[in-house]
């Protein structure tokens, strides 16, 4: 598929009539005066990156724990390539780009210690209370538990940067209302839209779809970059996938002997670009196919606009299964996931008994009047938002041993 360039964004500053518009933004929950130097979205942008929550990611993990080696991509160096990417992708399609960067920058936020294993610890200890959702532990981050502005908790972000956080990646209800997981909506989005409908039913902004598609650019090609540095990948081994074969034979016949760090570099760089221009074309085929006019149209259009074409797609799935069987099922990474899940676990089990170990600052004292299912959701609230260091440091103060997750 072929970019026609005089078609994108770049340098002419126009916005496209599809495109989200900071001066019509429904609004914030709680109202606020308009600033005199930022759009709506910039503010949110601005609120997202000064928060504690932000600043948690530098050390939390992303594949591998970060005392692992110090180039390893954490969850924090993960979100500020997910938003370069949605940015440029917004550029060239004539988005809103803040909009697009700080649901990029937001998107992480509700990830636990430890990555993709303290979400599963927490999952299953709160099944009986619907299971605990990253996705939805962000909306509760950004509307309830963010402690920081007199007049409201939470950040008080436009509903466009919320509803983007929500359905990102698809809308969460169908046209009757059924959940199509096939699980209820987690309780933190459906107890939040009770106050501030966010349309479940419907697709999200462009700005947003971009987001999505930007987090899965990133982790396929920095995954990839990271296994490869671990030495659980290696480059013989991504010869197997047709897409990152032809990127290592063009740059082998261009730069012969080349050294593998910047053999490595080169198979990243091409595979982003590749991928970012599928994106960019296939979004600009669809747009002409269903020429929404507005932001609304996008989110009625009654499936996502900005996609990989279908070669792209099935390229795309051969490496997500490529790293799900060799790098994240590979059994270093499981054996310290092992040991994650044990701390995760355990201080779970010690805040429910007694939860005055959560210190003040939680209100912990007042959790033994709560009830079982208040107080296991006032324990996920401050796990989740534990860094790696953080919990290891907990789990040292509380108990006799603590793993080395190595």
């Amino acid at each position: 598929m072929q970019l026609d360039r005089g078609r994108l964004g770049f340098g002419n500053g126009a916005r496209a009539p599809y495109a989200c518009d900071s001066a019509r933004s429904r609004g914030r929950l709680h109202p606020e005066k308009a600033s005199l130097t930022r759009s709506e979205f910039q503010r949110d942008r601005d609120r997202i990156i000064h928060s504690t929550a932000f600043r948690r990611l530098k050390h939390k993990t992303q594949v591998f724990v970060a005392h692992e080696g110090d180039h390893y991509r954490t969850r924090l160096t993960h979100t500020i390539e997910v938003a370069q990417i949605a940015r440029a992708l917004a550029r060239a399609l004539r988005l809103d780009e803040d909009l697009a960067e700080g649901v990029a920058l937001v998107h992480d936020f509700g990830h636990t210690p430890f990555g993709h294993t303290g979400e599963d610890v927490l999952n299953a200890l709160l099944s009986d209370d619907g299971g605990f959702d990253h996705n939805a532990q962000s909306l509760a981050i950004v509307t309830r538990l963010e402690a920081r502005y007199a007049a409201y908790d939470g950040l008080n972000l436009t509903w466009e940067t919320l509803e983007g956080l929500v359905k990102h990646n698809g809308p969460l209800l169908s046209a009757d209302g059924t959940a199509l997981s096939g699980k209820p909506v987690p309780a933190p989005i459906r107890d939040y839209n009770l106050q501030q409908d966010l349309w479940l039913s419907s697709h999200a902004s462009l700005e947003a779809q971009a987001a999505a598609i930007a987090d899965d650019i990133a982790y396929d090609t920095h995954d990839i970059d990271d296994g490869l540095r671990s030495g659980l990948l290696s480059v013989e081994m991504l010869e197997d996938l047709p897409l990152l074969s032809g990127f290592i034979r063009s740059v082998r016949d261009a730069y012969p002997g080349l050294e593998e760090a910047r053999l490595v570099h080169e198979i990243t760089r091409r595979q982003i670009t590749v991928m970012v221009e599928d994106v960019i074309a296939t979004a600009l085929a669809n747009l002409d196919e269903v020429r929404p006019d507005s932001a609304d149209a996008v989110r009625h259009a009654g499936r996502p606009l900005i996609q990989f074409s279908e070669a792209m797609a099935a390229a795309e799935k051969e490496i997500k299964d490529f790293l799900y069987t060799n790098l994240y099922r590979h059994p270093d990474v499981m054996r310290v996931r092992a040991q994650a899940s044990a701390i995760v676990e355990d201080l779970f089990h010690a805040y429910m008994q007694d939860p005055g170990l959560m210190g003040e600052a939680r209100q912990a004292p007042d959790a033994k009047r709560l009830s079982a299912q208040s107080r296991r959701r006032l324990v996920c609230d401050y796990l989740a938002g534990m860094t790696d260091t953080y919990a290891l440091a907990a789990h040292r103060r509380l108990f006799d041993h603590t793993p080395d997750l190595r």
